[in-house]
């Protein structure tokens, strides 16, 4: 289990590097910089160039790249070259309500997700099933940013309650924290509820046409008792996989809705820093996402071995 767990981290560090290459090469090759965006058209040429000195745009691209990368490895992610403030304190304040957006989302998804496809999967063929699936589709079908606009239009018309503007964490206030995050969760969970809960329901079925299910049952086994020792076991490592994949999305998703409900955080942060060219903001607030999904891969690698020890690691 070390040797493995040694092995995945070595493979994870080798990705987040290249994941930061990539990073620094994405930001580099949005058009303009901030030396434009500060001066404009008709900025003098000799303060430009003194400009782009100021912030190293004067080097080349892998002094540059090994200048971040080895202040990022201690830390420190720079400072914004538009609000002068660390990055690192920017970014990592941002991500947090990031985070409890896609956490709460990942959690009302499995919720709510994983019993219905488990129920239409038993129910295979019958009224459950197409009601679920119709459910289930219309859910895939309903872009993220259109469930938002439709929930703030129909909320505020039928009841004139609007999410708090200002924000505060639920350690200042669990209420005004959870009035706030409610529309953009409901509108992230719409479509990973139905994701899950298509996934479980192809897994039950796949599972119930197994010859060793089919044994279990023709023995006179309960359902309950099949379903719980033999196939939700066996549908445990995919599903676990893929509601790790749905975090990563969701993670996506976060920076469309924190925009349309103007939750000023990560997705905020993203947007303002592409507007204005701050690279450093860009930069960091990118590396902290590709970091947080190997993080989520990481760790469903591990759970691999925790939810069945017969599942070799190698």
């Amino acid at each position: 289990m070390s040797r493995y767990l040694l092995r995945r981290a070595g493979a994870s560090l080798l990705t987040a590097v290249l994941a930061s290459m990539l990073v620094f090469l994405i930001v580099r090759a949005v058009p303009g910089d901030v030396v434009a965006q500060m001066l404009g058209q008709s900025g003098d040429a000799g303060a430009a160039d003194s400009l782009r000195a100021f912030f190293g745009l004067d080097q080349p691209l892998w002094r540059q790249y090994l200048a971040w990368i080895g202040h990022a490895l201690t830390g420190d992610l720079g400072s914004s070259w538009v609000r002068g403030q660390p990055v690192a304190g920017m970014v990592g304040s941002a991500f947090l309500v990031t985070a409890e957006i896609g956490v709460l989302t990942l959690a009302l998804a499995t919720v709510i997700g994983i019993p219905l496809g488990i129920v239409a999967g038993i129910h295979e063929g019958g009224l459950i099933d197409a009601a679920v699936q119709g459910i289930n589709l219309v859910g895939l079908a309903a872009p993220v940013f259109w469930v938002g606009l439709m929930l703030l239009v129909v909320v505020s018309s039928a009841t004139g309650w609007s999410p708090p503007m200002i924000y505060a964490s639920p350690t200042e206030s669990l209420g005004d924290n959870l009035q706030m995050l409610a529309l953009p969760v409901v509108a992230l969970v719409v479509l990973q509820a139905a994701a899950c809960s298509q996934f479980v329901r192809q897994n039950v079925v796949s599972a119930f046409r197994q010859d060793y299910v089919r044994t279990a049952l023709a023995k006179g086994l309960p359902l309950r008792l099949v379903f719980f020792k033999h196939i939700l076991r066996n549908i445990l490592i995919p599903l676990v996989t893929f509601m790790g994949l749905i975090f990563i999305q969701i993670l996506g998703g976060v920076v469309i809705v924190e925009s349309l409900f103007a939750i000023p955080r990560i997705g905020r942060l993203l947007l303002t820093a592409v507007e204005t060219r701050d690279y450093p903001v860009l930069q960091g607030a990118l590396l902290v996402v590709m970091v947080c999904a190997l993080l989520v891969n990481l760790a469903i690698d591990l759970l691999y071995r925790v939810i069945d020890p017969r599942v070799r690691l190698s």
